[in-house]
């Protein structure tokens, strides 16, 4: 069972679908989960799948598109903001407590790549949250800012002054547009090419992803750090899930880097071998045992 519904984050629209769970009978009350998409994703990508396990499982499950994103409102369009992506988790979790089906002292959380670190990062002052799962979670700001990030930073500043001055608004790419294109650009990077792969061909394109991104909002996202605090303020039980097939997203070492860091007494770290960052997205192998860990984590601790 499926349900499409919406909240509010401030004055707009977050789109979001709620998982039910088999039999499911809204007189009795049920632990909930909320799903956290990856940068450039939507609710029915990878989110929606462990939405839809979790619910196989017994969980009341919400997956919702980002602010500025997909199907949810907000001006302009395609901006990435580290604030507002943590203000869309604590603003489900709101929703769900008004939801006569859902107890609202068994909430717990569940990220995938850019959106693991969403969650942690919610978690951290949204003690609301009882229970922290992680699938590949990134460190968003991290990834931005290997390379060259004070360039990048003067472009952002330079954009910014050209807009304010009435350019048009500069839209990139969050990859490339196809696996053609990425070919052509001489893509091979494991991670890049496997994103192309899932994103942009029949595996798990949606035509609300559109794999736009606003540049100027790249400036907040080189400044956040998913992980400061978690030693003093991530004290909930907490399970990551990475897998050992390593590429350039550093979804692996952030994982080793958070469990380390987190301040919960309950934390473990399970390596599913053999799988890349992708293959935890929506592969059945990877994903399987991945939720194997989750639901007997989640009914433990929720």
């Amino acid at each position: 069972m499926l349900q499409a519904v919406k909240f509010k984050n401030r004055t707009w629209d977050v789109a979001a679908n709620i998982h039910f769970p088999k039999d499911f009978d809204q007189t009795k009350k049920y632990a909930a989960i909320v799903c956290v998409h990856p940068g450039s994703s939507v609710k029915e990508q990878t989110s929606g799948l462990y939405a839809s396990k979790l619910a196989d499982g017994g969980f009341v499950a919400i997956a919702f598109d980002a602010s500025f994103q997909g199907e949810s409102g907000g001006e302009p369009r395609y901006i990435e903001d580290p604030a507002t992506r943590v203000e869309d988790v604590r603003c489900a979790v709101d929703y769900l407590t008004t939801l006569d089906f859902v107890d609202e002292n068994r909430i717990g959380v569940l990220g995938v790549c850019a959106g693991g670190g969403y969650a942690v990062n919610a978690a951290m002052s949204e003690r609301r949250i009882k229970a922290v799962g992680t699938v590949v979670a990134a460190n968003i700001g991290r990834a931005y800012r290997e390379g060259n990030p004070l360039q990048t930073l003067e472009a952002v500043g330079k954009q910014r002054t050209a807009e304010a001055n009435g350019a048009d608004s500069m839209i990139t790419n969050w990859i490339p547009n196809s696996p053609e294109e990425a070919k052509q650009a001489g893509v091979t990077e494991l991670d890049i090419v496997e994103a192309v792969d899932y994103y942009r061909t029949s595996r798990g394109q949606q035509p609300t992803a559109c794999n736009k991104l606003r540049f100027t909002s790249v400036g907040s996202v080189m400044a956040f750090d998913a992980f400061h605090l978690a030693e003093q303020l991530l004290t909930q039980p907490l399970l990551i899930v990475v897998g050992d097939k390593v590429g350039a997203f550093g979804s692996y070492r952030d994982g080793f880097e958070l469990y380390g860091k987190a301040a919960s007494k309950n934390k473990s770290i399970h390596v599913v071998h053999g799988a890349s960052h992708y293959d935890l997205y929506d592969q059945p192998e990877a994903t399987g045992q991945a939720v194997d860990k989750l639901l007997p984590f989640f009914r433990e601790n929720l």
